[in-house]
């Protein structure tokens, strides 16, 4: 039996029982945690909402050693090759970037503000902006977030919202996540398209555009929590269309493993699900803390432009 096919029966099996369990799946389905709420670690911390967060007064300042330019500029130029040879028509380029700070990975989950958190271990922390899927009263909805502009740009949203490559990559994850609902759900729709959130990121705050997917499951739908999630997996946002070619190219471009990086975690609290995308992510790999961060890549795409905001990614929201 294979890692997915395992983690499929498990998560099934979990959702059959009705009992509230956390679960942490990487971005290959190579790794995997499902725990029952009730026996989750104490090493394992996860916030799922962002109401009552407190302000830290710690001063949080990070030193970036990036990939240089022209490094980054192989990796876009080989995506750029792909693209016009038809392999694929977004993908989502990310890299890891060395990072020294002061702050301990408890640190950083503790005054993070974000919508999703998580610190697993002494391993990573993780602060998400990005829905994947939940479930309430079986009804299935997902929430595609692509496009950053910094948000103190005079007419920002406008701005954005009119840019039309910005509308293409948008639409092309759209596209692929209400094809991918359409695989475990039915009477998929799109309730609503492109609208921006703000979110603090560090020094300055930027807009993100999502749009809201929604389907409709079967009664039964805990019984095959497993069968959903897998399905859906990789998350369209962080891979591209089409998603199979995409990844293999990825794969091969990027040369180094996201692991649980652009994963998703959750929780099944007995009755609905809630997950969200393992994005705005620092890992300790070996002592040394790097932070994975990257972006949408279409045949409009500007090198510089996306250079720069996979380095505006790099921050932790206070």
């Amino acid at each position: 039996m294979n890692k997915k096919e395992k983690i499929r029966k498990i998560l099934n099996k979990s959702g059959s029982d009705s009992e509230p369990f956390f679960f942490m799946l990487s971005y290959d389905l190579s790794k995997y945690e499902i725990i029952k709420l009730n026996q989750l670690p104490k090493n394992i911390e996860f916030a799922l909402s962002n109401e009552n967060l407190i302000s830290s007064s710690k001063k949080v300042d990070i030193k970036k050693f990036p990939m240089d330019f022209q490094s980054y500029k192989v990796a876009f130029d080989k995506i750029q090759e792909n693209i016009k040879d038809g392999n694929s028509y977004l993908l989502n380029l990310t890299v890891k970037t060395k990072i020294e700070t002061t702050l301990s990975l408890k640190d950083i989950y503790k005054c993070a503000k974000s919508r999703f958190k998580l610190k697993y271990k002494d391993e990573f922390v993780c602060f998400s902006p990005e829905k994947f899927v939940e479930i309430e009263n079986n009804k299935i909805y997902t929430y595609p977030m692509k496009g950053t502009i910094d948000a103190n740009i005079e007419d920002a949203q406008e701005k954005i919202l009119a840019n039309k490559k910005e509308m293409a990559e948008h639409t092309m994850v759209v596209d692929l996540l209400r094809n991918d609902l359409s695989i475990v759900s039915s009477k998929v729709r799109v309730e609503k398209f492109r609208y921006c959130e703000k979110i603090s990121a560090g020094k300055k705050d930027l807009l993100q555009v999502s749009s809201k997917i929604k389907g409709e499951l079967n009664s039964d739908w805990k019984s095959k929590i497993g069968d959903i999630l897998t399905s859906l997996l990789p998350a369209g946002s962080i891979t591209g269309t089409p998603k199979r070619k995409t990844v293999e190219i990825l794969k091969d471009v990027e040369n180094y493993d996201r692991d649980y990086y652009t994963g998703v975690a959750g929780v099944f609290d007995g009755e609905n699900l809630y997950s969200f995308v393992l994005i705005r992510f620092i890992e300790n790999i070996e002592n040394e803390l790097y932070y994975k961060s990257g972006g949408g890549i279409t045949c409009d795409s500007d090198v510089n432009l996306e250079y720069e905001e996979v380095l505006d990614k790099i921050y932790i929201p206070t």
